[in-house]
């Protein structure tokens, strides 16, 4: 071996000491105390000693996991995954393994941020670098097979910095385990000296066959008197799994301001819902396991974990009491040495499922959670869900009927007029709601869950999905078809209904109705309101009285002195109306909970007007084929006058051509990925009308790509005639070009001052703006008139066809909007139009009228121009001063 070789040989396996040495020494420091280190013997191939780990429920770690300033971030589910490398090796300790491995922790978060700019041919292009929002750790230490205990080191590189840090872990039994066996619990610490992040605390809650239930026993739960639903072995755990979400708390009134009534341990903090979600359940037996989360919302938020507001526990269904009962468990911060983190097992649960509902008790869930040290007084817990698994069993016990029916003035119904069937989709709302001064104050969204003694049978939520639908989502009339005809009942039916209102974020606050002010402590929000009364199929009359849930300090109650009155529209009207309404207090002025009257405006869009506008939408792409085909062929004969007449391109404006062109291109540009990728969101579902709406979409834009190569190539025909000659060209192009300006200045304005005297609603610019810009297309033969008045000539530039053909294709989309305004609803649920869209231009009565009279008046002004020069339609003295100055140069140079 020569000498060079030694000294590299020598120099590695110093290194290799050195390194070894300082994790022996890393480890001793960190993990003898709960796995002392003991000497390899061989190697080991058997996989299944081998511990695993994933789980999304950890700590956040403080400065580990923090958010930069000055990033965006995108929220997605966080993970903490553990993987050994499966050349590990036994030790002379038994049951002891030396093992190495990788943690990796997916933030919930992740970033875009600039890397640097990097130049190429032409210019450059700007890098974005999207953050993966994760951590790698590699990891050496040692497993404990018989006291399921795992203690490894290591260091990760994280912002330029290594991080070194121990992990510690206690992993579930694996023969019998009980409540307190039954996690993995641990944590990852920082080793740096000051540490650089707080310590990790993870767990996780596996399925584990072999669980022993042991601490659910009918003793400690009392007695049950009230009458509840039975549950079979497949509902328990169907419950378990989805029901049990959003759990709400009712406090005690004493509990106001009290330390005694919240289950968390702190200064009197009361959360407003109990999440539980199901670990493992056990069919045959009705048994399960659960992890339940104290929080402020209803939504919940799987990737949040705190061990302060989180418990785990046993549950088990009672066949004689028909009620799951449970018992919770508090989690400890996992410590050094590992040892039990599930302790004060004190905290009692019950739930049932109430057989009888009233407009009070419209709860499909309820029970209690106590503790029995009396550590906090009991509280109430309550579920409204409308997937209840034994919904088909409830009964619901009308109260409020008869005071509902005396609320309202019956009205005689009208001969030859039809109102939709109470089990119809055509019985729920999306509401307006305004004050007496007509001012926006809510919105609310209202569905019927009872009609009679059944359940509403379509209050799935379909409502609220078609309100926040795309534009172009039109297949939902396919998917609320009938397989069997509504049978419409003339005679009055009971109804209930839920009413969510929600209050609007824009406009003056104070306009806000007080209906809303009890509930905005907790609220995102809302309000919701639980009504029922009598619905009578014969004049669409709709009385009801309501129950509001509101909130006061953390306490629920209920205000019942609401009524409420509908009258909805003929369901067999060709066109759509307007279902009116009022929503009152029965209180007294004085009292603090009486609001002033609201009216209720909501647009009746039943099944048949859906389908009628599918007519329409098929209707109108076939009429824009059509206009963009006429626009192809007009465009081809003003080619073909140009090519026939070699001295006229000259005289055509290109400031004309440019406004056309871009008429053509925005639609193009706006629908790019619809032309070539084709758009993954739009439905090719075959509709009543028997198109596809996509595939006529495509050809629309076909269609159109070809006019607008039609248009290029005759502005590449005008353009090449005025190099030679720009004679009035930049005149006439300032002038149309300060006009635009002072117009879009105009329509700036007059937005400032609708937007200014205009309260709960804003008027949006681009709108505005979008709109002139129609206005300008239908105005396209200003350039034109312009340059034929600065240039004086009478020469046929524009052939007849062209602009006569071209101002009609202008013409028809008013004529049109018209019709559409007395054949189709006024307004349609997420209208979609493909021809004379009202966004796009200027679309009313009076401008249905004052714009075609426009661009007839200019297309005759361009028509007398080329008869008899461009200077015809001035004043005699104004033209002959035009002529006089222009000679005035000749004259001179002479």
């Amino acid at each position: 071996m020569s000498f060079r070789s030694f000294s590299c040989f020598f120099l590695l396996a110093s290194i290799f000491s050195f390194s070894k040495s300082e994790n022996d020494d890393s480890y001793a420091k960190h993990c003898s105390s709960l796995l002392r280190p003991s000497h390899i013997t061989h190697r080991s191939y058997d996989d299944d000693s081998l511990p695993s780990l994933s789980t999304p429920y950890f700590t956040d770690g403080g400065n580990l996991l923090r958010m930069e300033p000055g990033r965006r971030y995108y929220y997605r589910q966080k993970n903490l995954n553990l993987r050994l490398l499966p050349n590990y090796y036994q030790t002379t300790a038994s049951g002891l393994y030396k093992v190495q491995g990788f943690l990796y922790i997916r933030f919930p978060y992740s970033s875009d941020h600039d890397d640097h700019t990097n130049y190429s041919y032409g210019g450059y292009n700007r890098r974005r670098n999207r953050s993966n929002g994760s951590l790698k750790f590699p990891l050496s230490g040692f497993w404990s097979k018989i006291s399921r205990k795992l203690c490894m080191i290591g260091s990760a590189r994280w912002r330029g910095v290594d991080r070194d840090a121990v992990l510690k872990l206690k992993f579930a039994d694996e023969e019998n385990p009980t409540i307190n066996s039954s996690l993995v619990s641990g944590s990852l610490e920082s080793t740096n000296d000051p540490p650089y992040f707080s310590p990790i605390l993870i767990f996780y809650f596996p399925q584990i066959p072999e669980y022993k239930y042991s601490l659910v026993t009918k003793q400690v739960f009392p007695r049950q008197k009230d009458e509840s639903l039975s549950m079979g072995a497949l509902e328990f755990c169907s419950f378990m799994r989805r029901e049990m979400r959003a759990l709400e708390l009712e406090y005690a009134a004493e509990c106001r301001g009290s330390h005694r009534c919240s289950p968390l341990d702190g200064d009197g903090y009361l959360p407003r819902f109990l999440s539980v979600t199901s670990i493992q359940c056990v069919e045959g037996s009705k048994k399960a396991r659960f992890m339940a989360k104290f929080v402020n919302s209803s939504y919940n938020d799987y990737n949040s974990f705190d061990t302060r507001s989180t418990v785990i526990g046993e549950a088990s269904w009672d066949d004689e009491s028909n009620r799951m009962m449970g018992v919770a468990c508090r989690i400890l911060n996992p410590s050094l040495p590992l040892g039990e983190v599930v302790v004060n097992c004190t905290m009692r649960l019950i739930i049932s499922h109430p057989s009888v509902l009233t407009i009070r008790n419209d709860a499909k869930v309820v029970g209690q959670i106590w503790s029995s040290d009396s550590h906090f007084q009991q509280i109430q817990i309550s579920s409204s869900d409308e997937r209840a698994s034994t919904e088909q069993r409830y009964e619901y016990k009308y109260t409020e009927v008869d005071k509902a029916s005396k609320s309202c003035t019956k009205k005689e119904a009208k001969k030859g007029d039809v109102y939709p069937d109470p089990q119809s989709y055509d019985m729920r709302f999306d509401i307006n709601i305004k004050n007496k001064k007509g001012q926006e104050v809510a919105w609310a969204s209202a569905t019927p869950t009872w009609v009679g003694n059944a359940s509403y049978q379509h209050g799935d939520g379909w409502g609220g999905f078609l309100a926040m639908a795309p534009a172009g989502a039109v297949s939902y009339v396919e998917s609320t078809a009938v397989t069997q005809p509504l049978q419409i009942q003339n005679t009055p039916t009971n109804m209930t209904y839920k009413i969510r209102i929600n209050p609007q974020y824009f406009g003056n606050s104070s306009n806000q109705s007080t209906i809303l002010s009890p509930s905005l402590e907790w609220a995102v929000g809302g309000v919701e309101i639980t009504a029922e009364g009598v619905y009578d199929a014969a004049n669409g009359q709709l009385c009801m009285v309501g129950c509001r849930k509101l909130v006061n300090k953390s306490i629920i109650f209920k205000d019942c002195d609401v009524l409420l009155e509908l009258q909805l529209p003929p369901s067999n009207r060709e066109r759509g109306c307007l279902t009116k309404g009022v929503i009152k207090s029965t209180r007294t002025g004085k009292d603090p909970l009486h609001f002033d009257d609201l009216i209720l405006q909501t647009f009746a869009y039943y099944r048949g007007e859906a389908e009628r506008s599918i007519w329409r939408m098929d209707l109108e792409i076939a009429m824009v084929l059509v206009s963009n085909t006429l626009a192809c062929i007009f465009l081809a004969l003003q080619i073909f006058h140009l090519k026939k007449n070699p001295e006229v391109p000259s005289s055509v404006s290109l400031v004309m051509l440019v406004v056309l062109s871009v008429g053509h291109m925005i639609p193009l540009v706006l629908n790019f990925e619809a032309v070539f990728l084709g758009s993954r969101d739009k439905s090719t579902l075959e509709l009543g009308s028997g198109g596809r709406l996509e595939a006529n979409e495509i050809a629309v834009r076909v269609i159109t790509m070809v006019a607008l190569l039609l248009q290029l190539r005759l502005f590449q025909i005008v353009w090449t005639a005025k190099q030679s000659s720009w004679h009035g060209e930049k005149k006439a192009g300032f002038g149309s070009l300060l006009m635009y300006i002072l117009g879009a200045l105009l329509t700036l304005i007059i937005n400032w001052m609708r937007n200014s005297y205009t309260i709960g609603w804003r008027y949006s610019v681009w709108g505005d703006i979008r709109s002139y810009a129609g206005l300008i297309l239908d105005g396209f033969l200003v350039p034109q008139i312009l340059l034929n008045v600065v240039r004086g000539s009478a020469e046929k530039a524009l052939s007849h066809p062209f602009y006569i053909g071209t101002s009609a294709v202008r013409l028809v989309p008013h004529a049109y909007n018209q019709y559409r305004a007395h054949n189709y609803p006024k307004f349609e649920l997420n209208a979609t139009y493909y021809y004379a869209n009202p966004a796009a231009d200027m679309y009313s009565t009076a401008w249905d009228i004052i714009i075609p009279c426009g661009v007839i008046a200019l297309a005759v002004v361009v028509f007398v121009q080329q008869r008899h020069g461009g200077r015809c339609i001035l004043p005699k003295r104004v033209s002959r001063g035009l002529e006089m100055y222009e000679k005035v140069p000749t004259a001179e140079n002479q």
